[in-house]
């Protein structure tokens, strides 16, 4: 796996990139600054090796061509989260070494919406508060038809009036037109060159930072190298912990030797008694905790992705709780799938499961399995995953499975729509779950102690952590 991703990396020139990233990441554990790489850079081994991801990506088999396409012919995306209090000291380290000259955050740029223009264009053409907002609710927000006459009559207003109709008008050109520059979380661009010899810059509002004003898909479309410098209030949380740890108890702990897969650890997540901690602390997670019952660092991963809209309303949680809990048989109508979709009882969750399907089971390559997974984003809104269905369902059909079957897998992978999890962004965050509640099983009062000092880190008031803390004898 490594050797064929190294082999792809020199071809396409991308030494430089990771080794850049790879200097950000050294340079914040040099400063004792909590970081991890997570997001589809947890598919690449090289990633792993170089220590800006944390999860092996061999170990679970992840897909390397959900990082890196040929087809897509851009350059990778590696987001880092690192200490929301302390991301600024690795910004303005990037800005030292490179040069504000060569190194900048890349712009956002917000659009006119239908409600927006309506409001702004209504404004300058004198019409009244009270007509622009009974304007305002007659609007079709999804609809190309974004107005109707019988709404407009039903706000009391007349659809051939002309001053309102070239109202409209202008509302529809101003739609899509940009309204404010803003700043981009944490998009880095950095350039052999002097930037402003490709791209107009700008000092951003926050001292000593420079931006771009280009936003993400410009870059993209001119194929720039982008590294997303991010911030995780829980990295911050578990840091602070680390260090009361150090104090108190004179343990050492790091993320790397944090004793894996403890019993005593899943027993406490499985009863739901999770506050404060990882993604596995809302309502809707505490109460998914105790009917899945995690075992082990990869039920973990499967409870991070589970929870969310797609296997919700794909219904494919409570197929996986059946079988999971041996109320329904597992059946795999073949060997290859069931090597897939065997850590998931059959039920495919993650991105990387459906590109796997198209492979070994409709003969896709591996580029055309990104293709497919890359148009699963955006079939909502183009329709563009049916240029594949056809394709999907011939190869099945070749390959021995039943065209019921093949339609069957293709509606699944279809309902994947714009929320498909990637199983290595769901790894990265199932290691700071476990992480957190090991630190909360084994050292309530330092973890409690750094929840109330970071506070934008739970969704609970003060008063319950302290009562929590009660509960685990602090």
């Amino acid at each position: 796996m490594i050797q064929h991703e190294m082999d792809f990396v020199k071809q396409m020139d991308y030494a430089n990139y990771f080794l850049f990233v790879e200097d950000i990441v050294r340079e914040a554990r040099h400063r004792g600054i909590l970081c991890q790489g997570r997001g589809s850079a947890a598919n690449s081994a090289i990633c792993f090796c170089l220590g800006i991801t944390s999860v092996n990506p061999m170990k679970f088999d992840l897909l390397f061509e959900r990082f890196i396409s040929p087809a897509r012919n851009e350059p990778p995306d590696i987001d880092v989260d690192f200490e929301h209090e302390r991301r600024e000291e690795i910004i303005q380290y990037i800005y030292r070494k490179y040069g504000r000259d060569r190194a900048a955050i890349v712009a956002t740029v917000t659009q006119q919406h239908q409600k927006g223009a309506i409001r702004d264009v209504g404004k300058a053409m004198g019409l009244s508060v009270d007509t622009i907002n009974r304007l305002s609710g007659s609007l079709w927000e999804h609809t190309d038809e974004w107005f109707e006459r019988e709404r407009l009559t039903e706000q009391g207003l007349n659809p051939d009036d002309p001053h309102l109709k070239k109202t409209l008008e202008l509302t529809a050109q101003m739609m899509g037109f940009p309204r404010q520059l803003g700043q981009h979380t944490g998009g880095f661009v950095v350039t052999n060159g002097k930037l402003t010899d490709l791209c107009p810059i700008l000092n951003a509002r926050m001292q000593d930072r420079t931006n771009i004003e280009w936003n993400k898909d410009d870059i993209d479309a001119l194929g720039f190298l982008k590294v997303d410098v991010l911030a995780m209030g829980m990295l911050t949380c578990i840091r602070k912990a680390f260090d009361l740890c150090k104090v108190h108890y004179g343990q050492s702990l790091t993320l790397a030797n944090i004793p894996k897969d403890n019993p005593d650890v899943y027993q406490m997540i499985s009863a739901a008694d999770t506050l404060g901690v990882f993604q596995i602390e809302s309502r809707a997670q505490m109460s998914m905790l105790p009917r899945l019952l995690p075992q082990c660092f990869y039920d973990l991963v499967i409870e991070v992705a589970i929870v969310r809209p797609v296997p919700i309303l794909g219904d494919m949680v409570h197929p996986y709780l059946r079988r999971r809990n041996k109320e329904e048989p597992v059946v795999y109508p073949s060997a290859e799938l069931e090597e897939i979709l065997g850590r998931t009882v059959g039920v495919p969750l993650f991105q990387e499961q459906a590109m796997k399907i198209a492979i070994v089971a409709a003969g896709f390559t591996p580029t055309e399995a990104d293709g497919l997974r890359r148009s699963m984003a955006t079939f909502k809104f183009k329709r563009m995953v049916n240029q594949y269905e056809q394709k999907l369902i011939k190869g099945m059909v070749a390959k021995g499975y039943t065209i019921d079957f093949a339609k069957r897998v293709f509606k699944q992978l279809e309902g994947f729509g714009s929320y498909g999890f990637p199983e290595s962004h769901a790894a990265s965050f199932a290691l700071l779950v476990y992480v957190s509640c090991w630190l909360k099983h084994y050292y309530p009062d330092a973890f409690a102690a750094t929840l109330l000092n970071t506070m934008s880190m739970s969704f609970y008031q003060p008063e319950y952590i302290v009562i929590d803390a009660q509960k685990h004898t602090v």
